[in-house]
């Protein structure tokens, strides 16, 4: 080749010398070789390039070089080239001459690049028709199309490079288009495809599209089709499906190809014998071959058809079964075909033959399984595709043909539609969203088992992520855009809230929709000893609370920045299924919307959007909402008397009908309730539904409204009524009553004709029960206007107490000195009764006509008013009253009296409450004697188990007798006297206490043996007749009092303080008989002086009492020290010998310093100094020395007896006037001190003892005192039990 180069004159240097023809370069001028490398003579290369003698390889490495300069140094190329067009011409024609002489396929490819570089560099108008005029003649010069691939492959190309020449050349030279269809038929691929490339650079221009479209139906559609069907290289089917792509821009064409496969297919099913080529068939061909890049193009190919229009051209493809062999593709690794297959399935799913065909049944394992796949990837493009196809399979799947055919393909959809929510690509996740909402179908979840634990995790990812979403930061950028950025992002939220909402409400929907199918409500496999999760129950549940704490936070969040009618339609829709789906949670969530004042933003809303024909929907959501809302609290009211479902059935039609015509604002429906025309039927409907929403919204603490604007209204509204004589419903009466309550100020009466309208309503109705709400402020309407209290305030106030919750048990047990805060709503209660003290009486007969917790209630109230408004003088007024009561009682029921009324022992407590309030030392008036007579005789009929009668007729028998004057005292007792019965039932008594059954509480007992004690006191001192004796068994009594009770205490001392009353009298009492039991043998001569006691009865006595005084309770102490005072005087006023021997035992020593604790001063206690005194008055030196008198004596005179309550310094003052007796006071200084001490604090003085009437009334309580194992209890009352005269008297229970 070097000699073959060498004969035709040419030089190769070096790779940095220049590229020169030797043999012709000295003629050329030196401009023509380039300065740059590669140093080129383009002067040579034009002499070279021709010349015969040179080999192909030197040829191929000068128009390599050549290239390469065109592409490094173009511009110092051209200025050579274009400074002589002959040049540029002579260029073209001797490259275009070696391009058509070469047979090497490489330098044609060279020449071909060349030539198109130096075309379009040099942008000569006459360079370009030079070289098309020269294709145009070597194609027509050309007997058959074998050498043509060159000069097509250069046209094809320059069409390429330079867009403008298809239109030219279909214009100019539109012969050369036979050429093509005659190279489309030529029997060789490369040229095939040469032309179908050229044809696709032709067919991109739309002007020389449209020149052409007579040629292609003509001619080139049916052999393009057959051409692309039977090509069998890659670059013919590239090339042809790039033609494809070209022609599938136009609808023209598409409409060609798709009616000449439309053609094909009739003819091939008619004939029996393929015919005419199907574009359907060919593309469903190409999907079927292995070749990716293949596959991608025809889906485009397929996608490009489609779009045009799927409802015409897609059952082309559905009937060729293509979707199947996309669906198949959905499995392939590579990203492109899958979305491309992607694209061609959502647009063939807009063909309802597609699912009719069963082809998404085919498919939909296949969707799934790629969704999955692919949501691992990281193309978000993908993934937005993927879910745009399963949302319309999903929602354009028909119900009859079911789309998951098993639970767990069902399972493994939720959990890919699960991940693609949480994706942090907004797209992503808002495209899943939508599928989701598909997916939440009725016939998409009917597989066996449903699956709710899948549903509801899948539920909870999408909330979460709308939750997410609502919770960025809105766009902050320059001032200039800020506002138009956050309205685009809030845009952007409300759509993806209203997506959310959407699915939700599908979810919501499905659940109401399983509600009547059986197989639906749980999974039937689970264990039965499971726990039950996986039900329609839980899932249902899980849709209240996740609305409740996700939803409605969203939406309220929302609604601060944009009102979307839209999305407030799906809202309201969710939470009228809510109050369907979950029953046993219906009221409850019906309650808190109501308090979230619901009522007034569905109100709001439809004033708002829903005043005319507009936003139909919103109204109709809102309307259904408010319906099932008012329904389920009127049927589930909090304070007031469940309806009939009778009336129920009668408002939720009148709601049915009225609510969608409420769209008006808050004034203008308080001006409409005001209307004082007359008013028609549907209008009247109307008011009623307006007034039930304002009732409901002020039951639940929502007052949108004035309350004073409200109240005018309501009583025009009723005043309205009463003018037409129309009677409302029940419950629009009862919500008008309850607005008039709670709106009316303090300082406001109801005019008289509006109370007149009301009574005359309230006497058309059978019960007050029906229309009766609890709130005090309607008690304060019934009771505050008299017209009303006289006529309907006993009921009201029987309904009030009835519907009260609390027993109010906390206030009666807390005394006085440590009262609570009262309830708010009896707080108004006694407002109420001191502005008006005659409803007194009414809570009085309800005591006595009322069920029995009921009158409980009303006894403590008023036991609690009465102790809390001491000002307020009722006792007369309720005594009078009581009085009337306790003597129809006795009338009507004479014979058994405590049968006839189950609410008689709360009567005669409250009478002894009233007894008690009296000051101390006031004469007893002729109401008194009367009441005293009554009881008694009622305490006469009883029997000792009639113990709730008893207790309080007891109590008040006592503090009658006591808390009066003494010449009262003996007027009290005289009549007590002579009432046998009364003596003869306390004889019955007393012998139960050491009963061993049947026995009465010991609270009873107690107040029986201080009663008799009583009544023998006042007769002993009165000297008063005795109508009936009373005999009690002295042994029995001691054995009580040596061997007493566990726990019994309190009847110990009671029975103490009878004991002390029979010793201060010596046995002598004319009405108590203190009798033997059985028969006694002869009393010894020692005895006889202490008779009816024996010593030996003494001695046990006294070893009773000392053991009761080792229990250290305080009022037992007392008792036991006073008795133990009454025994040694009875017996040293016998016996000396025997009393002092008894009060100087050495057992006495250690009983008093078992009293004593370790604490300071622990002997200042009343009753270790009354035991003291009585062994200084008895001389008791072995039990308390001279030396510990005098010790005591000192320690008194140093404490601070400013703290000791009266009781103590009353027994410290006597134990030193008994030692100043005795004269054991040897330091004067002492003596001195304490006396000067003692004189200075006179018993009014002390802080600790508390009045009398507190002492007392602690114990009015039944077994109070029984049911306390506290001592600390009965410190006020133990200085009742004292030596110091009858006129003393003990507490009684």
């Amino acid at each position: 080749m070097a000699v073959r180069d060498a004969a035709a004159g040419t030089a190769v240097h070096g790779r940095d010398e220049a590229l020169l023809f030797e043999r012709a370069h000295y003629r050329h001028d030196p401009r023509w070789l380039l300065p740059v490398p590669p140093r080129l003579c383009l002067a040579c290369a034009l002499e070279l390039l021709p010349e015969p003698g040179v080999s192909l390889v030197r040829k191929k490495h000068v128009l390599s070089c050549f290239r390469d300069v065109l592409v490094r140094h173009a511009s110092l190329v051209m200025q050579l080239v274009a400074q002589d067009q002959r040049v540029c011409i002579h260029f073209i024609n001797m490259l275009f001459g070696l391009l058509c002489n070469v047979e090497d396929g490489s330098i044609a490819n060279l020449c071909i690049e060349v030539l198109i570089q130096l075309t379009t560099q040099l942008k000569l108008e006459q360079t370009i028709h030079c070289l098309l005029d020269e294709c145009h003649k070597e194609l027509c010069n050309m007997p058959s199309m074998r050498g043509s691939l060159a000069t097509l492959t250069l046209l094809g190309k320059l069409v390429d490079a330079i867009p403008a020449l298809a239109d030219k050349l279909v214009m100019e030279h539109g012969d050369l288009m036979e050429h093509l269809l005659r190279g489309l038929v030529y029997p060789s691929e490369g040229v095939q495809a040469s032309v179908c490339y050229l044809y696709g650079k032709l067919y991109s221009s739309p002007m020389a599209a449209e020149t052409l479209s007579g040629h292609f139906r003509e001619k080139l559609c049916s052999l393009f089709l057959s051409t692309l069907d039977g090509a069998q290289t890659k670059e013919l089917q590239i090339n042809c499906l790039g033609l494809l792509r070209q022609l599938l821009k136009y609808d023209l064409f598409v409409s060609m190809i798709m009616n000449k496969s439309a053609l094909a297919e009739s003819t091939e099913s008619v004939e029996g014998h393929p015919g005419e080529t199907s574009l359907p068939l060919v593309l469903k061909k190409l999907l079927l071959s292995r070749d990716e890049t293949l596959q991608v193009a025809s889906a485009h190919c397929i996608t490009a058809v489609l779009v045009r229009s799927p409802e015409k051209y897609a059952p082309a493809f559905i009937h060729a079964d293509i979707p199947e062999f996309l669906f198949e593709h959905l499995s392939s690794s590579s990203e492109v075909l899958v979305w491309s297959s992607y694209n061609c399935l959502i647009l063939l799913a807009e063909e309802p033959l597609f699912f009719s065909k069963c082809h998404t049944v085919y498919g939909i394992e296949s969707v799934v399984r790629s969704l999955q796949e692919n949501l691992r990837m990281n193309n978000t493009e993908l993934h937005k595709q993927g879910m745009l196809l399963f949302a319309e399979i999903l929602t354009r799947q028909p119900e009859e043909i079911k789309l998951f055919t098993s639970s767990a393909m069902c399972r493994d959809a939720g959990r890919a539609l699960q991940e693609a929510v949480s994706s942090p690509v907004l797209e992503v996740a808002a495209e899943a969203v939508k599928a989701t909402s598909a997916f939440l179908r009725k016939d998409h979840q009917s597989a066996p088992p449903v699956q709710y634990r899948e549903l509801r995790a899948l539920l909870e990812a999408m909330l979460d992520r709308c939750a997410d979403f609502s919770q960025t930061p809105l766009s902050r950028r320059s001032l200039g855009h800020a506002s138009r950025d956050v309205e685009k992002d809030i845009l952007r939220r409300g759509k993806f809230l209203l997506n959310t909402l959407e699915g939700f409400r599908n979810a919501c929907r499905l659940a109401v929709e399983f509600q009547n199918e059986p197989s639906a409500q749980e999974n039937p496999f689970t264990a039965p000893s499971a726990e039950k999760e996986d039900t329609l129950e839980a899932f249902s549940e899980f849709l209240l609370s996740a609305c409740d704490s996700i939803c409605i936070p969203m939406v309220m969040r929302h609604l601060e920045q944009a009102t979307h009618p839209a999305l407030m339609e799906v809202f309201f829709s969710i939470l009228h299924s809510l109050l369907v789906i979950v029953p046993h949670m219906k009221e409850k969530f019906s309650k808190k919307l109501a308090a979230s004042s619901f009522i007034r933003l569905t109100l709001e809303l439809k004033a708002r959007f829903c005043s005319g024909p507009s936003h139909s929907a919103l109204n109709q959501a809102c309307s259904s909402f408010l319906y099932s809302l008012c329904t389920s609290l009127l049927s589930a009211p909090e304070k007031t008397e469940p309806p009939s479902q009778e009336e129920l059935s009668a408002v939720s039609e009148l709601l049915q009908h009225g609510l969608p015509h409420i769209s008006s604002r808050s004034p203008e429906s308080l001006a409409f309730l005001s209307d004082c025309q007359y008013v028609e039927g549907a209008a009247r409907q109307r008011q009623y539904c307006v007034l039930l929403l304002f009732y409901l919204a002020y039951t639940y603490e929502d007052r949108f409204v004035s309350e004073a604007e409200l109240f005018v209204a309501v009583q025009s509204f009723l005043l309205s009524l009463q003018d037409q004589g129309e009677h409302p419903p029940l419950t629009v009466f009862r919500a008008s009553i309850y607005l008039l309550a709670v709106c009316q100020d303090r300082d406001d009466a109801l005019d008289e004709p509006v109370v007149s309208a009301i009574r005359k309503f309230l006497e058309g109705i059978p019960d007050m029960h029906v229309i009766y709400t609890h709130h005090p402020l309607l008690l304060r309407l019934f009771l505050l206007h008299p017209e009303l209290m006289s006529r309907f305030g006993h009921r009201v106030l029987e309904l009030w107490f009835s519907r009260e919750e609390s027993s109010y048990e906390e206030l009666d047990d807390v005394p006085s000195a440590g009262q609570p805060m009262l309830p708010a709503s009896l707080a108004a209660l006694f407002h109420i009764v001191r502005s008006s003290p005659s409803i007194l009486l009414i809570l009085l007969d309800l005591t006595y006509s009322s069920p029995v917790d009921t009158a409980h209630k009303v006894l403590v109230v008023l036991r609690t008013f009465l102790r809390r408004n001491e000002d307020v003088q009722v006792g007369g007024l309720i005594r009078a009253h009581f009085l009337l009561i306790l003597q129809r009682l006795l009338v009507e029921h004479g014979a058994s009296p405590s049968e006839a009324l189950g609410n008689l022992p709360s009567l005669l407590s409250l009478l002894s409450l009233v007894q008690l309030r009296n000051e101390s030392e006031q004469e007893l008036d002729s109401m008194a004697m009367k009441l005293l007579h009554q009881v008694s005789k009622l305490c006469g009929k009883c029997s000792p188990t009639d113990e709730d009668v008893l207790q309080p007729s007891f109590n008040f028998l006592y503090w009658s007798l006591h808390q009066t004057t003494l010449g009262s005292q003996k007027r009290a007792a005289a009549v007590l006297l002579s009432s046998t019965a009364l003596i003869e039932l306390l004889e019955k008594m007393l012998p139960l206490t050491w009963a061993e059954e049947a026995s009465p509480r010991t609270t009873l007992l107690c107040s029986a043996w201080l009663l008799t004690a009583s009544f023998s006191a006042q007769q002993h001192n009165g000297n008063l007749q005795v109508h009936q004796t009373l005999s009690v068994e002295l042994d029995q009594v001691l054995k009580v009092l040596s061997f007493p009770k566990k726990k019994a205490a309190l009847l110990s001392a009671a029975i103490l303080r009878f004991l002390r009353t029979a010793l201060q009298q010596s046995f002598s009492s004319s009405l108590v008989a203190l009798v033997p039991s059985g028969a006694q043998p002869p009393p010894a001569p020692e005895d006889t002086v202490l008779a009816p006691l024996g010593t030996s009865q003494v001695l046990s006595l006294v070893i009773g009492l000392q053991n009761l005084l080792v229990q250290k309770d305080p009022l037992l102490c007392h008792a036991c020290v006073g008795c133990l005072e009454a025994l040694l005087d009875y017996v040293h006023a016998r016996s000396p010998d025997i009393a002092l021997h008894v009060a100087s035992q050495p057992w006495n020593r250690f009983l008093l310093f078992t009293l004593l604790d370790t604490g300071e001063n622990s002997f200042l206690r009343p009753e270790i100094l009354r035991l003291m005194t009585l062994f200084v008055r008895f001389q008791s030196s072995s039990v308390l020395s001279h030396e510990e008198v005098g010790l005591v004596l000192q320690s008194a005179a140093l404490a601070d007896l400013s703290s000791l309550s009266n009781t103590t310094l009353q027994a410290l003052r006597g134990f030193f006037l008994q030692v100043q007796r005795m004269g054991l006071l040897a330091d004067q200084s002492t003596t001195q001190t304490l006396q000067v001490s003692l004189e200075g604090l006179s018993p009014s003085a002390s802080s600790a003892q508390p009045p009398l009437q507190d002492m007392l009334y602690p114990f009015l309580h039944l077994g109070a005192l029984d049911r306390s194992g506290s001592c600390g209890q009965w410190d006020g009352v133990a200085s009742c039990f004292r030596t110091e005269g009858c006129a003393v008297y003990s507490p009684v229970v």
